[in-house]
């Protein structure tokens, strides 16, 4: 049997993705053979097609972007659902980060993702949302009596479990193991030395955007307030 873990994730290096998909392999183990894809771009190269067709099943891993998945991924899922090589019993995964706490937040992604493998002849079989995203990065080791990742890792062994039987189930959701509101402090500590470092104020932050843009079907303008 052989998995395809496809990070599906924007980031050259260091993505929540990527390190789930790590966490994933490392439970999966020697029961399967992996093939690791990255896809960055909008377009996918006759390479990933390749790996792609050794795979009995596809893991996507993505991170959630206006609770849905990266207008990239879109497009390459289109792409792959004009694809004619596609195995009747391909079995699809998927892998969803968020930044909110809460992991079901991803659940209208996944719903696409699950839509998707109904109208490409996949067998959809069902995915994890990971709640607490900005945190996994710096979480270290997951399996750690004390990792911040320990409600993921008990989520990820299940998952891995799940796949190697081929086995269908209800999308599962965890998140990290603290509190919200200390993830909450977090977050917003974060986002103060990020707009420093990048030659702004904590009290820029509060600032908002207003955005023109023409309905061209009425021919009119109209204010977005950000």
């Amino acid at each position: 049997m052989t998995v395809a873990l496809i990070n599906a994730s924007p980031k050259v290096k260091g993505s929540s993705s990527g390190i789930l998909l790590n966490d994933l392999k490392e439970c999966l183990g020697n029961k399967v053979d992996v093939e690791e894809i990255c896809l960055r771009t909008s377009k996918i190269t006759a390479e990933i097609i390749e790996k792609l067709k050794k795979a009995d099943t596809w893991v996507v891993a993505f991170p959630l972007y206006v609770d849905s998945l990266p207008s990239h991924l879109l497009a390459c899922l289109k792409q792959l659902e004009k694809m004619t090589w596609k195995k009747p019993n391909l079995n699809i995964y998927g892998i969803a980060n968020c930044g909110f706490y809460e992991g079901n937040q991803a659940e209208p992604a996944l719903n696409v993702l699950k839509n998707w493998c109904a109208k490409a002849g996949c067998a959809y079989k069902g995915s994890l949302g990971i709640g607490g995203g900005g945190a996994i990065a710096v979480s270290g080791n997951m399996s750690g009596k004390n990792s911040l990742r320990a409600n993921i890792y008990k989520a990820m062994k299940k998952f891995a479990d799940r796949i190697v039987k081929k086995e269908g189930e209800a999308n599962k959701y965890a998140t990290v193991a603290f509190p919200r509101f200390i993830y909450k402090i977090a977050a917003q500590n974060s986002w103060r030395k990020m707009i420093k470092a990048n030659g702004g104020k904590t009290k820029d932050l509060n600032k908002r955007l207003d955005v023109e843009l023409t309905d061209t079907s009425v021919n009119k303008r109209i204010v977005y307030e950000q």
